[in-house]
């Protein structure tokens, strides 16, 4: 199958809504914020409108996943890019129903859930201790103050756990005023970022070296997708961290095979 998205760890992405509200610092120059205003959308306010999509959008993942099955081959879905799928909003759990279902029907879809609210995970989603192969779940950490994200995320039972620390703004081991160091116990998987375009925050390789190393040390793949900056360096030869490409992928649970 071709790729369908231009998110370099993932193949497709779906987004079941739009819109969203910021939690923290990393939400500072949200990208899919300033996309929605190019459309004429405001979106990010809390308790505010949503953007929804009819069946012909919702049908997209159901092609993908025949494609999928046909060629053997799982696909990775990022969902969502344009929102969270945990976000706490009375008008998105009809919508939260209709992606369970979706997922249910799509077993050779590797659903990338990444979130910045990793405490909803549990009551929101309908598994409880019995999961799909085929979801994945990831938390946002930008900074040491959000490390405690990743202690919620090892409480999911889910088949892959992953950590996104994009955009990094800061070491995720540093230990004061009561900031705990990053924990990879229990987690597969580590995406690193800097941020990029116009107003982006520096990030010092020193943050990305010492969370390679640390994936090193306790076996979690370790994936850099862009080292950020007003000129973004992104993907290509340009992501390189010490002249090296870093694409890593945890392993993936197998497609369960039909009696």
């Amino acid at each position: 199958m071709g790729k369908l998205s231009a998110i370099e760890w993932t193949d497709a992405t779906f987004n079941p809504w739009w819109g969203c509200s910021r939690v923290s610092p990393a939400c500072a120059h949200c990208y899919a914020d300033t996309f929605a205003h190019r459309w004429g959308l405001e979106l990010w306010a809390e308790g505010g409108a949503r953007r929804f999509f009819g069946e012909k959008h919702w049908n997209e993942p159901r092609v993908w996943n025949r494609n999928a099955q046909a060629a053997g081959e799982p696909l990775k879905v990022f969902c969502a890019s344009m929102a969270d799928v945990f976000e706490d909003h009375s008008g998105l759990d009809v919508w939260r129903e209709k992606l369970w279902d979706l997922v249910a029907e799509t077993p050779w879809l590797h659903w990338q859930l990444l979130t910045k609210r990793p405490e909803n995970v549990l009551a929101m989603s309908p598994w409880a201790n019995e999961w799909p192969h085929n979801v994945w779940i990831g938390a946002s950490i930008e900074n040491s103050r959000f490390t405690f994200r990743a202690d919620l995320l090892r409480e999911v039972p889910c088949a892959v756990r992953f950590i996104s620390a994009e955009p990094l703004l800061g070491s995720l081991f540093v230990e004061k005023r009561g900031r705990a160091p990053l924990d990879l116990a229990g987690i597969s998987w580590l995406i690193v970022g800097g941020e990029s375009g116009p107003r982006a925050r520096p990030m010092e390789l020193a943050w990305a070296r010492e969370l390679r190393s640390a994936c090193a040390d306790e076996g979690v793949a370790f994936f850099l997708k862009q080292l950020g900056g007003v000129r973004d360096k992104r993907g290509g030869q340009k992501a390189r961290l010490d002249r090296r490409l870093w694409r890593e992928f945890p392993y993936a649970p197998a497609v369960p095979v039909a009696a």
